[in-house]
């Protein structure tokens, strides 16, 4: 089932009718855009769709994080809980009488879905508020009997999918319910005074709203279960029976719980830096909020929702990416405005994004990134050498052609060979903003040599997580810069006296390098940087909780080729010292380094 889009696309393109250049590029288009729900199998849509829309919207959008006159900053779809504004459970459920959706528009929401490139929609229909979103026959605490709007906008929303070509599904908190009685976190009695139970939630309200999505909706691409927390088994296991029995190819996500999903979900916002094996996805927001938030206007650009939609892409996954519309039901035009854009620049190189394999670098690289059909890279350029010079470091396949594809015509690129790396003559400007695409055709299947190379143009950033560390632990570290919304990154901790970070590196040529750290703890640190057999630098810099990044000094490499540097704290609050990245940065100072100015700003 995986890439089966992949492998008919590349059979049409060896075909003679195809021969011409532009003809060719036409086909990917054409191919990649009859990946429609009608036509899809079981996860094809997410496998070969690789891009979706995620949309948080309910009672908590009418809030929009102000309770009382008082800003409450974080997720808005959190609003009720004790740790944002605490909202008792009537005076939240009483607060439907005032939510009239009256410019919600089905058919603009999937037209926007359409126009960004995505290829289905996950919405809310229940968060963990326990507010249904849709005409729910088995709890009335919903958006047909308790507000004056009384419609279903899931149906319009699932009709107006369909008439797109685009997938449809529903998140469904299946755990947490504030409001139900016998929920996860909701009241410990119902309505008589009489003690609850999980069982009592379960089996009068989320069992048969389960029934009632899977059975009322028509064809459903996936089930969004979320926070199963400590969910005993059983239960998840009735949900799934339920799921299999009514929308037999439908996916399950991995916040079922109990590894009885269909895939991994990895954490809120989070995107990789290696390639992650298996089926996954990343689930991201277009501002900071997933709900409506009044205050909330730190909108991703264009160039920053393609960065992290290929990046997801090219380590072997999906990217979910969230609106949250008022509770008028009207999207934000920024966010609009930022989805439009992308999804104009996805229409015009689209296989760069669908149908595509995890980039055999398993990491980013310091200009972009690279993702992969059969014998053809596909290079998204998002910083572009103003040098003239696209280094490629580690390509060990022979190269057959390469092009730069640009809106109109492709143009041929020639290329050398500088030790064990690809140089690309290319113009000075880039052809295309807010990313460039250069196809390279190989002789056969991609092989490289996964080190880092060390940029000549725009150096290098190692993160941690790509070290071997001894002396010290390697873990991940998860924190919130406000509430719910989440940061992550694996950090080199607990650092002893002889304890060092090994990161392999690749240099095209000889030269020195400016290297600097990333790094939190407390105090002023001394940390040492040595090239294993060469030299070996050392520097004093202060510290604090948030990460930043430090100069250490310039450091040699003798030679062109592979090299380990060794990171080590010397001195001060070992125990606080966190190390997130090393940077290598090449040095021009007699021409031997080609580099640009422009590679820090």
């Amino acid at each position: 089932m995986k890439k089966i889009l992949a492998a008919s696309v590349l059979a049409l393109l060896t075909a003679p009718a195809f021969a011409a250049e532009q003809s060719m590029d036409k086909m990917w288009g054409d191919a990649v855009a009859k990946l429609r729900v009608q036509d899809a199998g079981r996860g094809q849509l997410f496998n070969d769709g690789n891009y979706a829309m995620f949309i948080h919207w309910g009672l908590y959008s009418l809030l929009a994080n102000k309770v009382d006159g008082k800003t409450y900053y974080g997720i808005g779809e959190w609003i009720m809980h004790p740790r944002m504004a605490g909202i008792p459970v009537e005076k939240y459920k009483a607060l439907a009488k005032e939510f009239n959706p009256i410019n919600f528009d089905a058919a603009d929401i999937a037209k926007l879905a359409k126009d960004a490139g995505m290829k289905y929609i996950v919405i809310t229909a229940k968060h963990h508020d326990g507010f249904a979103m849709y005409d729910s026959k088995a709890c009335d605490f919903n958006i047909m009997k308790a507000t004056p709007w009384a419609k279903d906008p899931m149906k319009e929303l699932a009709e107006a999918c369909r008439m797109e070509g685009l997938g449809f599904g529903f998140y469904y908190s299946h755990n947490q319910d504030w409001t139900f009685p016998g929920g996860s976190g909701g009241p410990k009695v119902d309505a008589n005074g009489s003690a609850a139970n999980f069982d009592d939630y379960f089996l009068k309200k989320c069992l048969p709203q389960v029934e009632e999505l899977t059975t009322q909706y028509g064809r459903i691409e996936i089930i969004w279960f979320d926070t199963p927390g400590n969910m005993p088994k059983k239960y998840v296991e009735q949900l799934v029976k339920v799921v299999r029995q009514n929308q037999p190819h439908a996916l399950i996500s991995g916040r079922a719980g109990h590894d009885l999903g269909d895939y991994n979900t990895l954490g809120d916002m989070e995107v990789p830096h290696r390639n992650v094996e298996g089926m996954w996805e990343s689930v991201d927001t277009t501002n900071d909020s997933w709900a409506y938030a009044w205050y909330d206007q730190y909108w991703k650009t264009p160039k920053v929702i393609l960065s992290r939609l290929i990046a997801c892409v090219a380590r072997g996954g999906t990217y979910m990416l969230n609106i949250g519309p008022a509770s008028d039901g009207s999207v934000p035009e920024r966010c609009q405005r930022t989805l439009r854009a992308s999804g104009e620049w996805i229409r015009s190189y689209p296989q760069v994004v669908y149908a595509t394999e995890a980039s055999p670098w398993g990491h980013a690289l310091p200009w972009g990134d690279v993702t992969v059909k059969g014998n053809t890279l596909f290079l998204a350029v998002f910083e572009w050498p103003g040098s003239g010079k696209l280094y490629l470091p580690g390509l060990e396949t022979k190269i057959k052609s390469v092009r730069l594809l640009t809106k109109t015509e492709p143009k041929r690129v020639s290329y050398q060979s500088l030790n064990a790396w690809t140089v690309f003559d290319l113009p000075y400007l880039a052809p295309d903003h807010p990313v460039s695409v250069i196809e390279v055709e190989l002789e056969g299947l991609p092989k490289v040599d996964q080190s880092f190379g060390i940029d000549p143009n725009f150096g290098t950033e190692i993160p941690c997580e790509f070290a071997v560390v001894e002396g010290a632990k390697l873990t991940q570290k998860r924190w919130m810069e406000k509430f719910g919304e989440w940061k992550a990154v694996y950090h080199a901790h607990e650092w002893s006296a002889s304890g060092k970070a090994l990161f392999e590196v690749d240099v095209p040529m000889a030269g020195d390098c400016n290297v600097s750290l990333e790094y939190a703890g407390e105090g002023r640190l001394v940390w040492r940087v040595a090239v294993e057999g060469g030299e070996s630098i050392q520097n004093e810099q202060n510290s604090s909780h948030n990460y930043q990044e430090f100069p250490i000094g310039w450091i040699n490499f003798p030679a062109a080729g592979k090299y380990k540097v060794a990171v080590s704290c010397v001195e001060g609050n070992l125990k606080s010292a966190s190390l997130k990245a090393i940077r290598i940065v090449p040095v021009r100072c007699s021409g031997r380094w080609e580099i640009s100015r422009s590679m820090r700003e």
